[in-house]
Protein backbone atom coordinates (compact mmCIF):
# COMPACT_ATOMS: atom_id res chain seq x y z
CA UNK A 1 0.00 0.00 0.00
CA UNK A 2 1.94 3.45 -1.17
CA UNK A 3 0.91 6.30 0.91
CA UNK A 4 2.48 9.11 -0.72
CA UNK A 5 1.84 12.85 -0.28
CA UNK A 6 -1.11 13.12 -2.35
CA UNK A 7 -2.47 9.87 -0.76
CA UNK A 8 -1.58 10.69 2.37
CA UNK A 9 -3.76 14.17 2.60
CA UNK A 10 -6.91 12.22 0.26
CA UNK A 11 -6.89 9.69 2.55
CA UNK A 12 -7.20 11.38 5.28
CA UNK A 13 -9.82 13.86 4.05
CA UNK A 14 -8.41 16.80 5.20
CA UNK A 15 -7.99 18.66 1.45
CA UNK A 16 -10.26 20.86 2.74
CA UNK A 17 -13.29 18.68 4.22
CA UNK A 18 -11.82 18.48 7.83
CA UNK A 19 -10.57 21.76 7.91
CA UNK A 20 -12.20 22.94 11.75
CA UNK A 21 -14.48 25.86 11.80
CA UNK A 22 -15.70 26.75 15.16
CA UNK A 23 -19.02 29.13 14.61
CA UNK A 24 -19.04 32.71 14.68
CA UNK A 25 -20.43 32.47 17.80
CA UNK A 26 -18.63 30.17 19.19
CA UNK A 27 -15.32 31.88 18.04
CA UNK A 28 -13.24 34.55 20.42
CA UNK A 29 -13.85 38.16 19.84
CA UNK A 30 -14.76 37.87 16.36
CA UNK A 31 -11.36 36.23 15.87
CA UNK A 32 -11.25 34.26 12.27
CA UNK A 33 -12.08 30.25 12.41
CA UNK A 34 -9.24 28.26 13.73
CA UNK A 35 -8.39 25.31 11.63
CA UNK A 36 -6.56 21.73 11.96
CA UNK A 37 -3.58 21.97 10.15
CA UNK A 38 -3.17 18.41 7.91
CA UNK A 39 -0.08 16.24 8.57
CA UNK A 40 2.70 15.82 6.31
CA UNK A 41 3.26 12.02 4.52
CA UNK A 42 6.13 9.82 5.01
CA UNK A 43 9.51 10.63 2.51
CA UNK A 44 9.63 7.34 0.74
CA UNK A 45 13.29 6.23 0.05
CA UNK A 46 14.04 5.49 -3.76
CA UNK A 47 16.20 2.53 -3.98
CA UNK A 48 13.46 0.46 -4.48
CA UNK A 49 14.97 -2.01 -1.19
CA UNK A 50 12.90 -4.87 -0.05
CA UNK A 51 13.55 -7.11 2.13
CA UNK A 52 12.35 -10.61 3.43
CA UNK A 53 12.89 -11.51 6.53
CA UNK A 54 13.57 -15.30 6.07
CA UNK A 55 16.42 -13.99 4.00
CA UNK A 56 17.76 -13.82 8.10
CA UNK A 57 16.73 -16.89 9.28
CA UNK A 58 12.86 -16.50 9.95
CA UNK A 59 10.30 -19.43 9.94
CA UNK A 60 6.56 -17.78 9.98
CA UNK A 61 5.83 -20.87 11.56
CA UNK A 62 3.61 -19.34 14.51
CA UNK A 63 5.93 -21.43 17.02
CA UNK A 64 9.66 -20.31 16.49
CA UNK A 65 10.32 -17.07 17.69
CA UNK A 66 11.19 -14.64 14.41
CA UNK A 67 12.34 -12.09 16.45
CA UNK A 68 15.91 -11.17 15.42
CA UNK A 69 15.38 -12.34 12.15
CA UNK A 70 12.40 -9.37 11.77
CA UNK A 71 14.82 -6.98 13.65
CA UNK A 72 17.77 -7.57 11.37
CA UNK A 73 15.60 -7.13 7.90
CA UNK A 74 14.12 -3.88 10.05
CA UNK A 75 17.78 -2.48 10.95
CA UNK A 76 19.14 -3.28 7.21
CA UNK A 77 16.89 -1.04 5.75
CA UNK A 78 17.53 2.03 8.02
CA UNK A 79 21.41 1.63 7.64
CA UNK A 80 20.64 1.26 3.84
CA UNK A 81 18.95 4.69 3.59
CA UNK A 82 15.60 2.89 3.89
CA UNK A 83 13.10 0.31 2.33
CA UNK A 84 10.71 -1.83 3.00
CA UNK A 85 10.53 -5.27 5.12
CA UNK A 86 7.40 -7.33 4.07
CA UNK A 87 6.28 -10.71 5.49
CA UNK A 88 4.09 -12.81 4.03
CA UNK A 89 2.56 -16.00 3.59
CA UNK A 90 2.56 -17.19 7.28
CA UNK A 91 2.88 -16.46 11.32
CA UNK A 92 5.50 -14.93 12.27
CA UNK A 93 5.99 -14.65 16.24
CA UNK A 94 7.88 -12.32 17.69
CA UNK A 95 8.46 -10.07 20.88
CA UNK A 96 8.89 -6.42 20.14
CA UNK A 97 10.84 -5.24 17.50
CA UNK A 98 11.30 -1.21 16.42
CA UNK A 99 10.75 -0.19 13.10
CA UNK A 100 13.94 2.55 12.18
CA UNK A 101 13.90 5.43 9.85
CA UNK A 102 12.82 5.40 6.11
CA UNK A 103 11.52 2.24 6.66
CA UNK A 104 8.24 0.47 5.83
CA UNK A 105 7.22 -2.69 7.48
CA UNK A 106 4.35 -3.83 5.44
CA UNK A 107 1.99 -6.97 6.17
CA UNK A 108 0.52 -8.91 3.24
CA UNK A 109 -3.04 -10.13 3.49
CA UNK A 110 -1.68 -13.89 4.62
CA UNK A 111 0.53 -12.31 7.40
CA UNK A 112 0.32 -12.54 10.94
CA UNK A 113 3.00 -10.74 13.24
CA UNK A 114 1.73 -12.26 16.76
CA UNK A 115 3.34 -11.25 19.80
CA UNK A 116 5.04 -13.70 22.47
CA UNK A 117 3.48 -14.74 25.37
CA UNK A 118 6.71 -14.23 27.40
CA UNK A 119 7.40 -10.40 28.93
CA UNK A 120 11.10 -10.58 28.85
CA UNK A 121 10.78 -10.60 25.19
CA UNK A 122 9.88 -6.89 25.82
CA UNK A 123 12.62 -4.65 27.02
CA UNK A 124 11.88 -2.59 29.61
CA UNK A 125 11.99 1.45 29.04
CA UNK A 126 10.48 4.23 29.89
CA UNK A 127 6.79 4.48 28.81
CA UNK A 128 3.86 7.01 29.41
CA UNK A 129 1.31 5.76 31.06
CA UNK A 130 -2.11 7.53 31.91
CA UNK A 131 -0.06 10.86 31.29
CA UNK A 132 3.19 10.07 33.19
CA UNK A 133 6.50 8.53 32.46
CA UNK A 134 7.29 5.62 34.59
CA UNK A 135 8.91 2.48 33.63
CA UNK A 136 7.30 -0.31 31.37
CA UNK A 137 7.31 -2.94 28.94
CA UNK A 138 7.74 -0.93 25.23
CA UNK A 139 5.41 -2.31 22.15
CA UNK A 140 5.52 -5.04 20.52
CA UNK A 141 6.17 -3.39 17.30
CA UNK A 142 7.53 0.71 18.08
CA UNK A 143 9.43 3.20 16.77
CA UNK A 144 11.62 6.23 18.84
CA UNK A 145 13.41 9.20 17.58
CA UNK A 146 12.86 8.10 13.81
CA UNK A 147 11.18 10.04 10.70
CA UNK A 148 9.01 8.70 7.76
CA UNK A 149 7.94 5.00 9.22
CA UNK A 150 4.99 3.30 7.43
CA UNK A 151 3.34 0.71 8.78
CA UNK A 152 0.81 -1.08 6.30
CA UNK A 153 -0.69 -4.01 4.78
CA UNK A 154 -3.87 -6.00 4.78
CA UNK A 155 -2.51 -8.82 7.66
CA UNK A 156 -3.17 -8.65 10.56
CA UNK A 157 -1.02 -7.70 14.07
CA UNK A 158 -2.36 -9.60 17.21
CA UNK A 159 -0.75 -9.28 21.04
CA UNK A 160 -0.24 -12.50 23.52
CA UNK A 161 -3.32 -13.36 25.27
CA UNK A 162 -1.25 -14.75 27.77
CA UNK A 163 -0.25 -10.76 28.91
CA UNK A 164 -3.42 -10.10 30.99
CA UNK A 165 -3.72 -6.45 32.49
CA UNK A 166 -2.73 -3.44 31.83
CA UNK A 167 0.12 -3.74 35.03
CA UNK A 168 1.97 -6.23 36.02
CA UNK A 169 2.39 -7.28 39.36
CA UNK A 170 6.11 -5.82 39.29
CA UNK A 171 4.39 -2.54 38.42
CA UNK A 172 5.57 -2.16 35.49
CA UNK A 173 2.97 -1.23 32.38
CA UNK A 174 2.35 -4.33 30.07
CA UNK A 175 2.97 -3.60 26.45
CA UNK A 176 0.92 -1.80 23.87
CA UNK A 177 0.60 -3.61 20.37
CA UNK A 178 1.68 -0.64 18.62
CA UNK A 179 3.88 2.31 20.28
CA UNK A 180 5.52 5.41 18.52
CA UNK A 181 7.49 8.08 20.58
CA UNK A 182 9.16 11.18 18.92
CA UNK A 183 7.95 9.95 15.59
CA UNK A 184 7.94 12.42 12.58
CA UNK A 185 5.89 11.59 9.17
CA UNK A 186 4.07 8.30 10.23
CA UNK A 187 1.83 6.71 8.48
CA UNK A 188 -0.29 3.31 9.99
CA UNK A 189 -2.81 1.62 7.18
CA UNK A 190 -4.68 -0.79 6.00
CA UNK A 191 -4.02 -3.45 8.99
CA UNK A 192 -6.15 -5.18 11.70
CA UNK A 193 -4.95 -5.47 15.11
CA UNK A 194 -6.10 -7.61 17.98
CA UNK A 195 -4.98 -6.56 21.36
CA UNK A 196 -4.91 -7.58 24.71
CA UNK A 197 -5.92 -5.57 27.98
CA UNK A 198 -3.51 -3.29 27.45
CA UNK A 199 -3.99 0.46 24.80
CA UNK A 200 -4.02 -0.54 21.15
CA UNK A 201 -1.90 2.12 19.42
CA UNK A 202 0.08 4.86 21.09
CA UNK A 203 1.91 7.59 19.74
CA UNK A 204 3.70 9.78 21.82
CA UNK A 205 5.44 12.92 20.93
CA UNK A 206 4.64 12.27 17.28
CA UNK A 207 4.02 14.83 14.45
CA UNK A 208 2.64 14.18 11.19
CA UNK A 209 0.37 11.08 11.52
CA UNK A 210 -1.79 9.46 9.38
CA UNK A 211 -4.00 6.39 10.61
CA UNK A 212 -6.02 4.65 7.83
CA UNK A 213 -8.58 2.38 7.37
CA UNK A 214 -7.83 0.05 10.31
CA UNK A 215 -9.72 -2.39 11.96
CA UNK A 216 -9.15 -1.89 15.78
CA UNK A 217 -10.00 -5.05 18.63
CA UNK A 218 -9.10 -4.68 21.82
CA UNK A 219 -9.70 -5.30 25.46
CA UNK A 220 -8.79 -1.44 25.90
CA UNK A 221 -8.15 1.92 24.32
CA UNK A 222 -8.04 1.85 20.35
CA UNK A 223 -6.15 5.11 19.58
CA UNK A 224 -4.48 7.22 22.36
CA UNK A 225 -2.95 10.20 20.53
CA UNK A 226 -0.96 11.38 23.95
CA UNK A 227 0.87 14.94 22.93
CA UNK A 228 0.90 14.87 19.30
CA UNK A 229 0.48 17.16 16.39
CA UNK A 230 -1.15 16.85 13.20
CA UNK A 231 -2.81 13.59 13.09
CA UNK A 232 -5.38 12.39 10.94
CA UNK A 233 -7.89 9.17 12.03
CA UNK A 234 -9.57 8.34 8.90
CA UNK A 235 -11.83 5.78 7.50
CA UNK A 236 -10.78 3.23 10.83
CA UNK A 237 -13.52 0.84 12.55
CA UNK A 238 -13.35 0.41 15.96
CA UNK A 239 -14.62 -2.14 18.59
CA UNK A 240 -13.00 -1.63 22.15
CA UNK A 241 -13.73 -2.34 25.90
CA UNK A 242 -12.56 1.09 26.49
CA UNK A 243 -12.30 4.59 24.36
CA UNK A 244 -11.88 3.77 21.02
CA UNK A 245 -9.96 6.96 20.51
CA UNK A 246 -8.77 9.15 23.48
CA UNK A 247 -6.75 12.04 22.92
CA UNK A 248 -4.29 13.12 26.05
CA UNK A 249 -1.28 15.66 27.17
CA UNK A 250 0.01 14.50 30.48
CA UNK A 251 -0.96 14.30 34.12
CA UNK A 252 -0.41 17.03 36.94
CA UNK A 253 3.24 19.15 37.29
CA UNK A 254 4.88 16.69 35.05
CA UNK A 255 2.87 17.14 32.20
CA UNK A 256 2.53 20.65 32.77
CA UNK A 257 6.12 21.62 33.40
CA UNK A 258 6.40 19.37 29.96
CA UNK A 259 3.99 21.57 28.02
CA UNK A 260 3.45 19.15 24.89
CA UNK A 261 0.00 19.40 24.01
CA UNK A 262 -2.48 17.64 21.77
CA UNK A 263 -3.70 19.88 18.54
CA UNK A 264 -4.38 19.70 15.10
CA UNK A 265 -6.21 16.03 14.82
CA UNK A 266 -8.51 15.51 12.28
CA UNK A 267 -11.26 12.39 13.35
CA UNK A 268 -13.26 11.26 10.28
CA UNK A 269 -15.86 8.62 8.88
CA UNK A 270 -14.56 6.59 11.53
CA UNK A 271 -17.51 3.87 13.08
CA UNK A 272 -17.18 3.34 16.70
CA UNK A 273 -18.53 0.37 19.15
CA UNK A 274 -17.35 0.89 22.96
CA UNK A 275 -17.91 -2.04 25.30
CA UNK A 276 -16.72 -0.29 28.30
CA UNK A 277 -16.14 3.69 28.63
CA UNK A 278 -16.59 6.03 25.51
CA UNK A 279 -16.00 6.22 22.05
CA UNK A 280 -14.46 9.49 21.89
CA UNK A 281 -13.14 10.42 25.39
CA UNK A 282 -11.14 13.46 25.63
CA UNK A 283 -8.83 13.81 29.28
CA UNK A 284 -8.70 13.40 31.55
CA UNK A 285 -4.79 13.59 31.33
CA UNK A 286 -5.33 17.40 29.89
CA UNK A 287 -1.99 19.16 31.40
CA UNK A 288 -0.26 19.91 28.36
CA UNK A 289 -3.10 21.00 26.76
CA UNK A 290 -5.58 19.97 23.75
CA UNK A 291 -6.48 22.12 20.76
CA UNK A 292 -7.97 22.27 17.55
CA UNK A 293 -9.84 18.86 17.11
CA UNK A 294 -12.16 17.87 14.79
CA UNK A 295 -14.68 14.92 14.01
CA UNK A 296 -16.78 14.60 11.42
CA UNK A 297 -18.93 12.29 9.52
CA UNK A 298 -18.60 9.29 11.76
CA UNK A 299 -21.01 6.63 13.29
CA UNK A 300 -21.19 5.94 16.74
CA UNK A 301 -22.99 2.25 17.22
CA UNK A 302 -23.03 1.92 20.71
CA UNK A 303 -21.11 3.26 23.92
CA UNK A 304 -20.81 2.04 27.27
CA UNK A 305 -21.25 5.77 28.96
CA UNK A 306 -21.60 8.43 26.50
CA UNK A 307 -20.51 8.66 23.18
CA UNK A 308 -18.57 11.77 23.54
CA UNK A 309 -16.99 12.24 26.65
CA UNK A 310 -14.65 15.07 27.43
CA UNK A 311 -13.28 15.38 30.87
CA UNK A 312 -10.65 16.81 33.15
CA UNK A 313 -10.34 18.13 37.20
CA UNK A 314 -8.24 20.74 39.32
CA UNK A 315 -4.91 19.48 39.45
CA UNK A 316 -4.59 18.99 35.35
CA UNK A 317 -4.23 22.93 34.39
CA UNK A 318 -3.61 23.82 30.92
CA UNK A 319 -6.91 23.85 28.26
CA UNK A 320 -9.14 22.33 25.95
CA UNK A 321 -10.12 24.58 23.36
CA UNK A 322 -11.61 24.48 19.69
CA UNK A 323 -13.38 21.13 19.29
CA UNK A 324 -15.59 20.82 16.54
CA UNK A 325 -17.76 17.60 15.55
CA UNK A 326 -20.41 17.64 12.73
CA UNK A 327 -22.75 15.08 10.82
CA UNK A 328 -22.71 12.73 13.46
CA UNK A 329 -25.14 9.44 13.93
CA UNK A 330 -25.05 8.12 17.25
CA UNK A 331 -26.99 5.26 18.44
CA UNK A 332 -27.20 2.94 21.32
CA UNK A 333 -25.79 5.18 24.49
CA UNK A 334 -25.64 3.76 28.38
CA UNK A 335 -25.83 7.27 29.29
CA UNK A 336 -26.01 9.25 26.47
CA UNK A 337 -24.80 11.24 23.61
CA UNK A 338 -22.55 14.24 25.36
CA UNK A 339 -20.94 14.70 29.05
CA UNK A 340 -18.60 17.29 30.12
CA UNK A 341 -16.96 16.98 33.15
CA UNK A 342 -13.99 18.94 34.63
CA UNK A 343 -14.45 18.53 38.58
CA UNK A 344 -13.39 14.96 38.86
CA UNK A 345 -12.74 12.94 36.04
CA UNK A 346 -9.46 10.97 36.53
CA UNK A 347 -7.16 10.03 39.67
CA UNK A 348 -5.51 12.79 41.22
CA UNK A 349 -1.85 12.92 40.76
CA UNK A 350 0.50 12.70 43.11
CA UNK A 351 1.92 16.44 42.44
CA UNK A 352 -1.06 18.08 41.16
CA UNK A 353 -0.97 21.96 39.59
CA UNK A 354 -1.89 23.98 42.65
CA UNK A 355 -4.74 26.57 42.91
CA UNK A 356 -6.77 28.33 39.89
CA UNK A 357 -3.81 27.46 37.68
CA UNK A 358 -4.98 23.72 38.04
CA UNK A 359 -8.26 24.63 37.23
CA UNK A 360 -8.43 23.35 33.45
CA UNK A 361 -9.67 26.55 30.97
CA UNK A 362 -12.14 25.33 28.39
CA UNK A 363 -13.28 27.06 25.76
CA UNK A 364 -15.38 27.12 21.78
CA UNK A 365 -17.13 23.69 22.00
CA UNK A 366 -19.56 23.16 19.42
CA UNK A 367 -21.47 20.23 18.19
CA UNK A 368 -23.63 20.50 14.68
CA UNK A 369 -25.43 17.94 12.57
CA UNK A 370 -25.97 14.99 14.80
CA UNK A 371 -28.89 12.75 14.77
CA UNK A 372 -29.08 10.48 18.32
CA UNK A 373 -31.40 7.71 18.58
CA UNK A 374 -33.25 6.92 21.63
CA UNK A 375 -30.28 7.96 24.20
CA UNK A 376 -31.07 8.27 27.79
CA UNK A 377 -29.60 11.75 28.19
CA UNK A 378 -28.53 14.28 25.06
CA UNK A 379 -26.21 16.47 27.39
CA UNK A 380 -25.04 16.07 30.79
CA UNK A 381 -22.66 19.33 31.34
CA UNK A 382 -23.21 20.14 34.71
CA UNK A 383 -19.73 19.46 36.05
CA UNK A 384 -17.93 22.28 35.20
CA UNK A 385 -15.51 24.49 37.99
CA UNK A 386 -17.50 27.73 38.57
CA UNK A 387 -14.44 29.76 39.13
CA UNK A 388 -13.72 28.98 35.12
CA UNK A 389 -17.20 28.58 33.12
CA UNK A 390 -16.78 27.22 29.62
CA UNK A 391 -16.66 29.74 27.43
CA UNK A 392 -18.18 29.04 24.13
CA UNK A 393 -20.77 26.34 23.54
CA UNK A 394 -22.67 25.60 20.42
CA UNK A 395 -25.12 22.80 19.49
CA UNK A 396 -26.75 23.41 16.34
CA UNK A 397 -29.02 21.43 14.18
CA UNK A 398 -29.71 18.19 16.84
CA UNK A 399 -32.23 15.82 16.30
CA UNK A 400 -33.75 12.82 17.72
CA UNK A 401 -35.39 11.07 20.86
CA UNK A 402 -34.26 11.07 24.13
CA UNK A 403 -35.17 9.84 27.64
CA UNK A 404 -33.88 13.26 29.33
CA UNK A 405 -32.83 16.56 27.69
CA UNK A 406 -29.47 19.06 28.03
CA UNK A 407 -28.04 20.02 31.60
CA UNK A 408 -26.09 23.04 31.60
CA UNK A 409 -24.30 24.44 34.48
CA UNK A 410 -21.31 27.42 34.56
CA UNK A 411 -21.16 28.45 30.75
CA UNK A 412 -21.21 31.75 29.01
CA UNK A 413 -21.57 32.25 24.98
CA UNK A 414 -23.82 29.43 24.78
CA UNK A 415 -25.61 28.93 21.41
CA UNK A 416 -28.65 26.18 21.54
CA UNK A 417 -30.17 26.44 17.51
CA UNK A 418 -32.53 24.24 16.34
CA UNK A 419 -32.13 21.50 18.34
CA UNK A 420 -35.53 19.60 17.65
CA UNK A 421 -34.73 16.00 19.89
CA UNK A 422 -37.96 14.45 21.49
CA UNK A 423 -37.45 14.49 25.33
CA UNK A 424 -39.92 11.86 27.01
CA UNK A 425 -38.96 12.81 30.74
CA UNK A 426 -38.73 16.19 32.38
CA UNK A 427 -37.36 19.22 30.84
CA UNK A 428 -35.92 19.65 27.65
CA UNK A 429 -33.52 22.23 29.03
CA UNK A 430 -31.90 22.74 32.65
CA UNK A 431 -29.36 25.14 33.25
CA UNK A 432 -27.89 27.29 35.88
CA UNK A 433 -25.14 29.86 35.57
CA UNK A 434 -25.59 30.00 32.05
CA UNK A 435 -25.43 32.72 29.33
CA UNK A 436 -26.56 32.70 25.88
CA UNK A 437 -28.96 32.50 23.44
CA UNK A 438 -31.35 29.97 23.08
CA UNK A 439 -31.86 29.27 26.27
CA UNK A 440 -35.55 30.79 27.00
CA UNK A 441 -37.94 28.14 28.90
CA UNK A 442 -34.96 26.43 30.66
CA UNK A 443 -35.69 25.07 34.17
CA UNK A 444 -33.20 26.10 36.94
CA UNK A 445 -30.92 23.62 38.30
CA UNK A 446 -29.07 23.42 41.42
CA UNK A 447 -25.79 25.47 41.18
CA UNK A 448 -23.19 23.24 41.48
CA UNK A 449 -20.72 23.55 43.89
CA UNK A 450 -16.95 24.29 43.77
CA UNK A 451 -14.72 21.22 45.14
CA UNK A 452 -12.18 22.21 47.77
CA UNK A 453 -9.27 23.88 46.34
CA UNK A 454 -5.87 21.86 45.14
CA UNK A 455 -3.13 23.44 47.80
CA UNK A 456 0.14 23.51 46.96
CA UNK A 457 2.84 20.70 48.30
CA UNK A 458 5.02 21.76 50.70
CA UNK A 459 7.84 20.10 49.17
CA UNK A 460 8.49 21.93 45.56
CA UNK A 461 8.08 19.81 42.32
CA UNK A 462 10.97 19.29 40.15
CA UNK A 463 10.81 17.64 37.08
CA UNK A 464 11.16 14.02 37.56
CA UNK A 465 10.12 13.37 41.05
CA UNK A 466 7.96 9.97 40.87
CA UNK A 467 5.57 9.95 43.96
CA UNK A 468 2.95 7.56 44.47
CA UNK A 469 3.12 5.12 41.57
CA UNK A 470 0.25 4.62 39.32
Amino acid sequence: MRVDRRGFVAAAGIAGGLALAIPREASARGKPAPRVAPPTAPRLPGSGLRIDPREFGARADGRTKDTAAIQQALDRCAVLGGGEVVLSGGTFLTGAIRIGSSTTLSLAQDALLRGSDDLADYPVTQVRWEGRWIPGYIGLVSAQGARDVRLVGKGRIVASRAIRGRVAASGLRHPALLEFVDVQRLAVAGLTTEQNDMWSIHPVYCEDVLFEGLVVHGGADGIDVDSCRRVAIARCTFDTADDCISLKSGRGLEGHALARPTEDVAIADCTFTDRRWACIGIGSETSGGIRRVSVDRCRFLSAYTFSIYIKSRPGRGAFIEDIAMRDLEVGSAGDGFLRLNFLDSGKQDPFPVPGDEGIPQVRRLSFERVRVADVPTLVQATSIHPAKPVEGFVLRAITGAAERGIFLANMRDVVLESVAVTVRSGAALSTANVTGRGLAGAAALEPTPAPPPVAPDPVPYRLGMTGTPN
